[in-house]
């Protein structure tokens, strides 16, 4: 008997018109997004995915974090669900594709079913995590973390941004403070798409990325502390100068990471000076520092690497230099039978592939904690993201689609 859904494939112009249209919330004037994690040009993103999903008969439900599940009914709702998804908030100068395509190429593998008659036995969700992206409220993935179980509601609630607003205040404000309990449902396998958020794909000409894992990711604040003075009567040698102090530690960082392994990562994404004037030495340097590597030994090591630089360098200026430790997220393995999934349909589509470990977190990384997962990526133009200029390339949208799509299908089998 013949699959009916062999030859199924989405509406490539739909998901580029959702994805176009969506991008018009919270557009900046360089072309990009921004639609910071519980804005009201955030929820005005959500308010229009409810919207498209209820179009075509799925059911909403809204939890305590303010995550979106829009379930499409199986032939047997008893039985676990196949999920996809991702977030909808940006950086406060990201782009047109990250996260939102994740979630609006799950939306048209629903439309696409729907089109068709397509029924499968397992139930469909398609979920929208709130604040993965850590810009506006720190640490990253906090609405996954919460619902798996990695932080408390009350942690997740707490966190504030830097007017002291907290995530629990704005999801009452926004009106997306739901009722349903942060917990995960029973679930058969999870997939997200993304883009790759970097060169590789592009660069080797491969349309898919087959996700097998996610990189480990540490993130700190390191305060200097100094002693402020007047900037032209104090003698450079009678200075504790934080931001002396910054940059030692950073260049000797810098050098360690590259030394380490082409696969380590260091960024250091935010500085802040207090009192921050002009003509005095600062008292206090705050620096938001970012580690990362694929393997367990090398992110130890380069976490080791921070502690014993931190200390030189005090010893050598007299500035005292604290690590805090604000998030550790630890490298992830992907399932192998979702992983098996999205590689037999990229081998049925006959779409060029290569396996993969994800340089960025994602919301899959919670997801794992309590069912299988595997993601799909797709190019993006010149490795940007995170960035007004982030690009992609519709046919390399429509592949990723196509291939969740029959990843999802085959999870979820047809009715």
């Amino acid at each position: 008997m013949e699959n009916p859904a062999q030859n199924l494939r989405v509406d490539s112009a739909r998901l580029w018109n959702s994805l176009m249209e969506i991008a018009e919330i919270g557009a900046t004037p360089a072309g990009g997004c921004n639609r910071q994690a519980l804005t009201d040009e955030d929820r005005e993103g959500r308010d229009l995915f409810v919207r498209w999903c209820r179009d075509i008969g799925c059911e909403i439900r809204v939890d305590r974090m303010g995550n979106i599940f829009a379930r499409r009914p199986g032939a047997d709702n008893s039985s676990p669900a196949v999920i996809t998804g991702s977030h909808l908030d940006t950086q406060p100068t990201g782009g047109k594709f990250d996260g939102v395509y994740g979630v609006l190429a799950g939306l048209e593998v629903l439309r696409t079913l729907e089109d068709n008659g397509i029924r499968t036995k397992a139930p469909l969700e398609l979920v929208v995590w709130t604040n993965e992206e850590g810009a506006r409220f720190s640490p990253a993935m906090v609405g996954s973390g919460v619902w798996a179980g990695e932080f408390s509601l009350e942690y997740g609630h707490s966190r504030a941004d830097k007017s002291g607003i907290t995530i629990g205040e704005e999801l009452e404000r926004i009106g997306y403070l739901g009722t349903e309990p942060v917990l995960p449902r029973a679930i058969k396998a999870s997939f997200e798409a993304h883009i790759e958020q970097g060169p590789i794909l592009e660069k080797q000409e491969q349309v898919i990325g087959v996700v097998t894992g996610v990189q480990g990711i540490r993130w700190y604040d390191v305060i200097f502390h100094g002693m402020p003075c007047h900037a032209g009567p104090t003698p450079m040698e009678d200075r504790r100068d934080p931001v002396q102090a910054l940059s030692m530690l950073c260049e000797r960082l810098y050098r360690e990471v590259r030394a380490y392994s082409e696969d380590a990562r260091i960024t250091c994404g935010d500085l802040r000076a207090a009192p921050g004037s002009r003509n005095t030495v600062p008292e206090e340097v705050v620096l938001a520092l970012d580690l990362r590597h694929p393997i367990p030994e090398g992110l130890n090591h380069l976490h080791g690497s921070l502690y014993r630089l931190a200390e030189q360098v005090q010893e050598e200026t007299g500035t005292r230099v604290e690590v805090r430790e604000e998030w550790y997220s630890p490298p992830v393995a992907f399932d192998e039978n979702c992983i098996d999934a999205v590689s037999r349909a990229v081998q049925t589509l006959g779409y060029s592939n290569r396996r993969m470990v994800s340089g960025a977190g994602h919301d899959s990384v919670y997801v794992s904690r309590v069912a299988p997962v595997s993601m799909i990526f797709v190019p993006c133009e010149g490795g940007l993201s995170h960035n007004e200029a982030e690009s992609a390339e519709p046919g390399h949208l429509e592949a990723g689609c196509n291939v969740l799509l029959h990843a999802m299908l085959k999870a979820a089998e047809l009715a």
